[in-house]
């Protein structure tokens, strides 16, 4: 199997205005919280001060207020070459300006919103072939928050509310950008309670493994596979490979989910998981060193 040259960056959210709310869930707007830490990691991976960065608003339903925020956050930290992309429909990623651009790019940075916009606009598009080719072949960042990150997997959570997420038929899946194989990524994951959400997600499909983002926290993954945490707050996984009993499928709609032997890892700064091998190791240096 190719090895990806790129870097994924899945961030759990809590920055972006016009990320859509969940009800009894205030919403915070900040990009500040976040610039010295998981911006300025962003900014070295992309290439430092001079790379040439494109955000891309398409999952917010005020894309305008939030590429301005974006521009400003990475101004703060130094950036002198980012822009914003405008796509909002199909017909503007076929637009051949922003083909062009992408193919000049350090790296892309996905905004919060709405993960299905995202899907549904770049599915099958040639600018979103060229960003999967350019993060196999070469060291292309994608980064992404909230809806960016959870938009990344080959499977996605679009649909799901916290208070009803074990009852069978609660949490809608659908295939995101495909970007990363064989997990699933849920945001804003412990203020927003989405532990059960995720839960049903990975028991309908216990080959993946659950990636559960807390805010002001991300990933960074390299090779496809190796996982460092990044940021101030928890990230947890869902491994469902040796579940036991799972009910899942033999529930109408409504029902609660009975599940046996769904294991759990909790991480924070600078611990690294091994999504290959499905391990925990406490620092990067001894995740590197088993491969």
């Amino acid at each position: 199997m190719e090895i990806p040259k790129g870097i994924l960056i899945p961030i759990g959210g809590n920055e972006d205005k016009g990320t859509e709310a969940e009800p009894n869930f205030a919403q915070k707007n900040n990009l500040n919280f976040f610039a010295m830490q998981i911006l300025s990691r962003i900014k070295h991976e992309m290439g430092g001060a001079d790379a040439h960065i494109e955000i891309i608003t398409s999952a917010s339903s005020i894309p305008e207020e939030v590429g301005e925020n974006y521009l400003d956050a990475f101004k703060k930290i130094g950036c002198t070459n980012v822009h914003v992309m405008d796509i909002r429909n199909r017909e503007d990623a076929a637009n051949e300006k922003y083909i062009k651009r992408i193919k000049k790019c350090n790296g892309v940075m996905f905004t919060g919103g709405n993960q299905l916009r995202l899907s549904t606009i770049f599915g099958g598009t040639e600018i979103l072939n060229i960003i999967s080719e350019r993060y196999m072949k070469e060291a292309f960042v994608v980064a992404g928050t909230s809806a960016g990150a959870m938009a990344m997997s080959n499977t996605m959570i679009y649909q799901g509310s916290s208070s009803g997420a074990l009852i069978k038929g609660e949490v809608k899946i659908t295939t995101g950008l495909a970007l990363l194989r064989n997990v699933i990524i849920d945001s804003h994951f412990d203020k927003r309670g989405r532990f059960g959400r995720l839960t049903q997600a990975v028991a309908s499909n216990p080959s993946c493994i659950g990636i559960g983002l807390g805010e002001d926290t991300g990933v960074l993954i390299t090779e496809g596979h190796k996982m460092e945490v990044i940021g101030s707050g928890l990230v947890i996984i869902f491994d469902g490979h040796k579940i036991r009993y799972n009910d899942i499928a033999d529930l109408q709609d409504g029902m609660p989910i009975s599940i046996e032997n769904m294991i759990v890892h909790i991480l924070t700064k600078g611990n690294c998981f091994d999504i290959s091998n499905r391990k925990f190791y406490s620092e990067l240096e001894s995740c590197n060193s088993q491969r």
